[in-house]
């Protein structure tokens, strides 16, 4: 069959390019793209505009929500505090529409660090809002962290029981959201990936590592993928 429709949230920032200065996009890293291609996939990107999701998402077979900024704390009853970035509401109010659109449908959906941080907000998760010891020494720079990982589970059988992943994040999941079962932990017990609790769900788990780096993480897409197959056949 021809591949999967991924599709891929995408940021909304400004950029100079070219000749062009402060030029507002919708963007993406091109490691998440690449990824998706490599286990078979077709990503297209999901821009942070919450009135055409709907429509977006009715041709997609899959949802991969990626990292970025900071969730607004809103979202989960709390304040925003000092090390917590100003919120991006538009991108929030999109992820969220997008995540309903793919549960409703019951296609895969896989998600990368503040991907994982929203899927468990919107089942009435909170965040921890900073922790130091996990914030990235170098700004910019994606740090290697070996995980322990449940065996048995949706993760652990895609990435075995200590996969080397690489981390950039300062803020991590405090209480899991509803129907979500943590299977993967940094060694100091923060969790670093979830999933659906009930086996039979339809494919949904959650990294808080940036999986789109790394060769630990391959198998992780590839399931994903396959997942996004078996549903288009059907």
């Amino acid at each position: 069959m021809t591949r999967p429709v991924v599709a891929v949230t995408a940021d909304a920032t400004t950029v100079n390019w070219a000749i062009w200065g402060d030029v507002p996009v919708s963007l993406l890293p091109q490691a998440y793209l690449d990824k998706v291609t490599a286990a078979g996939g077709a990503p297209v990107l999901l821009p942070p505009l919450a009135e055409a999701v709907e429509a977006a998402m009715a041709g997609v077979d899959a949802l991969l929500m990626s990292g970025g900024a900071d969730l607004d704390p809103a979202l989960y009853g709390a304040k925003r505090e000092k090390f917590t970035f100003p919120p991006h509401q538009a991108r929030d109010a999109a992820e969220l529409a997008a995540l309903a659109v793919a549960e409703r449908r019951g296609i895969p959906v896989l998600a990368v660090c503040r991907g994982l941080q929203l899927i468990s907000v919107s089942r009435g998760g909170t965040l921890n809002q900073h922790l130091p010891e996990h914030a990235p020494a170098v700004p910019g720079r994606y740090e290697p962290r070996t995980l322990r990982v449940e065996p048995g589970s949706l993760l652990g059988n895609a990435l075995g029981d200590s996969p080397t992943v690489y981390c950039h994040h300062h803020q991590g999941i405090d209480r899991l959201g509803a129907g979500l079962v943590a299977t993967a932990w940094a060694d100091d017990g923060v969790i670093e990936g979830a999933e659906a609790a009930d086996p039979s769900a339809p494919f949904l788990a959650g990294l808080q590592a940036h999986g789109e780096l790394g060769e630990d993480t391959v198998p992780l897409f590839e399931a994903f993928v396959t997942a996004a197959k078996a549903g288009a056949q059907r």
